[in-house]
Parts: C-alpha cells; structure tokens; sequence
C-alpha cells in the first residue's frame, strides 16, 4: 500500500482561496426593498440560519429589508433559553434569537404569523423576541405580494 507523506493541516493554515470573488459587490439602489420569509422549523436544518445571515447581508447592502416568519417559521422568533429566557444552554442554542436581535438593531423588520403562533404553536405574542410585528394571517399573502409588487428580491425559505 502507498504511504502517504503529507503534513496535516495546521491551524492557521488556508485551504481555499478565500479572497478571490468572482462577481461584483452587488449594493442595493435607493429605495430597493428585499423579503426573506422563512416556513421552516428552527433546529431543523441550516436553512433558518444560513437565510437569516443573508437577510443581514441583504440589509448591509442597502436593501429595505423584511422578514416574514409564518408556519413553522414562527419557531425562530420565539424567546429561548435554559434554565432561564436569555441562558445559552450550549453553543448556538441562541443563534436564531441572536441573528434576529442584530437584524432588527441594523434596521430590519422581522414580521410574524398570529395565526401560526396560536392555532399551530401554542403561543402568544408575548413570547417573541420584542420588536418582531405580529401579524393577521391575513397579511402574510399580502407582504409577499406588496414585496413583488415592489420589485423586491424575494427569498423563500422551507424545510419540507
């Protein structure tokens, strides 16, 4: 059999080319607006994280720009914590809750379903991260819809 005489990785050490970036820096124009809405279960995936990191580029990049939590999706704007609201039991477990706060403290608006968050979830409006704008269930169509109208950049988000 061969040998292999290679060094292993050290840290520090690069293993792509990480600077090198293909397409221009794309920034909004004025009054460009961007939703990212998300139906998908905090926990389950990446998906929910990885959007909400764009949703914080989109909007460092000058977009007006929203996020709709509907269905499972209201999972990620809820309050967490262990033992106490606000405790991170482990690394991560407040990564939804943390990516929300420094979305709506740049200047995003994070938008949830009333109807996910009673009929489906079991909660009440006071269990939100503060900030996030409950909405009819009524109005979820109608965000999307006014984004397109706008000619938003849409991102939709689901786990199936």
């Amino acid at each position: 059999m061969p040998a292999v005489n290679r060094e292993h990785h050290k840290k520090g050490d690069f293993l792509v080319d990480y600077e090198e970036k293909v397409f221009e820096d794309v920034k909004a124009e004025p009054g460009q607006k961007a939703l990212v809405t998300f139906h998908t279960v905090a926990f389950e995936g990446s998906i929910g994280l990885v959007n909400l990191l764009q949703a914080t580029r989109l909007q460092r990049k000058g977009f007006d720009t929203s996020i709709l939590l509907y269905g499972p999706g209201i999972t990620l704007g809820v309050q967490r914590g262990f033992p106490r609201l606000g405790d991170e039991a482990f690394p991560g477990h407040l990564n939804f809750n943390n990516q929300l706060e420094k979305f709506m403290a740049e200047g995003g608006k994070v938008y949830a379903c009333r109807f996910s968050t009673q009929a489906l979830y079991g909660h009440g409006e006071a269990a939100f991260i503060e900030g996030i704008r409950m909405i009819n269930p009524l109005d979820v169509l109608d965000c999307i819809l006014l984004h397109k109208r706008d000619n938003a950049v849409i991102i939709d988000t689901w786990t199936v």
